[in-house]
């Protein structure tokens, strides 16, 4: 049974890196030129390069002195030389881009040469997420987990509408007992990307920009929800991108639209 449990983990993480949900997004307002925060979390619909043009263009309105990036492994991250980000060829492949599933190197380049900001990896070890089938994520998570909550369950009616949430992203495909620890696995990486964000600000000063999925940048419980409860002194901002007029689900600070583009439905094989 560990062995099927664990196929699904594997199954699970990488079919949601290709999904996104849609329900409406509400706006905090007040969040127009990007200026005057500490923490700015840029999010996004994966393939949409109108997205990332988007993402690289407040880059380089706010030029941060720290970009935190949801696809990077600290150790790449911190190893990037002014000389790489100088050239796309170079960058890519330093990286490990084409072999790390994410899309297209092209359309994320133009946001590492928007600025010259230091950058830091977020990703999550593979490793780490499988471990949350058998530990506590706080375990998982380490000695700082009680700072992001992490050592208390969810409100009961979050628990339920964020399994409801993995459950449609994951085409109904999952088993019952599966959806809490796909719950947890989003919490693991929240808290990821909140505690680099946290890292980034102590080593830079800030101000700090995050590159993350709309899912993440999310204030009412995403990364920028579990740094304000860490560091309550911060002013963060986070923008949501939608896609034809459908906004990402969750509340920030201002929602985009931009085209979406042609994918293939990756629930159709579950049909």
């Amino acid at each position: 049974m560990k062995t099927c449990f664990s196929g699904l983990v594997a199954f699970a993480m990488v079919l949601v890196a290709g999904l996104c949900t849609t329900p409406a997004a509400q706006a905090d307002g007040g969040f127009s030129d990007f200026s005057g925060y500490d923490v700015v979390f840029l999010g996004e619909v994966h393939d949409n390069p109108a997205h990332h043009a988007r993402q690289a263009e407040i880059v380089a309105q706010v030029q941060p002195d720290g970009i935190v990036w949801e696809m990077l492994t600290g150790v790449r991250a911190s190893a990037i030389t002014p000389e790489m980000l100088a050239s796309e060829a170079v960058l890519g492949p330093f990286l490990y881009w084409e072999d790390s599933g994410w899309p297209d190197f092209g359309m994320y380049y133009p946001i590492f040469a928007a600025s010259d900001a230091q950058h830091f990896g977020a990703a999550l070890p593979r490793g780490e997420a499988r471990a949350v089938m058998g530990e506590p994520v706080a375990e998982v998570f380490g000695s700082s987990a009680a700072l992001f909550g992490l050592d208390r369950p969810l409100p009961a009616d979050q628990q339920a509408a964020r399994e409801a949430l993995q459950r449609a992203a994951h085409c109904d495909a999952l088993p019952d007992e599966m959806l809490p620890v796909m719950v947890d696995i989003q919490r693991l990486r929240d808290a990821r990307i909140a505690a680099v964000v946290r890292e980034a600000l102590a080593v830079t000063g800030g101000p700090v920009v995050v590159i993350t999925g709309n899912g993440h940048a999310r204030k009412d419980w995403g990364a920028p929800a579990l740094l304000a409860q860490a560091m309550p002194e911060l002013r963060i901002g986070a923008l949501g991108q939608g896609e034809d007029g459908a906004p990402p689900e969750g509340v920030f600070d201002r929602v985009d639209d931009a085209p979406g583009v042609e994918r293939e439905d990756p629930c159709a094989e579950f049909r």
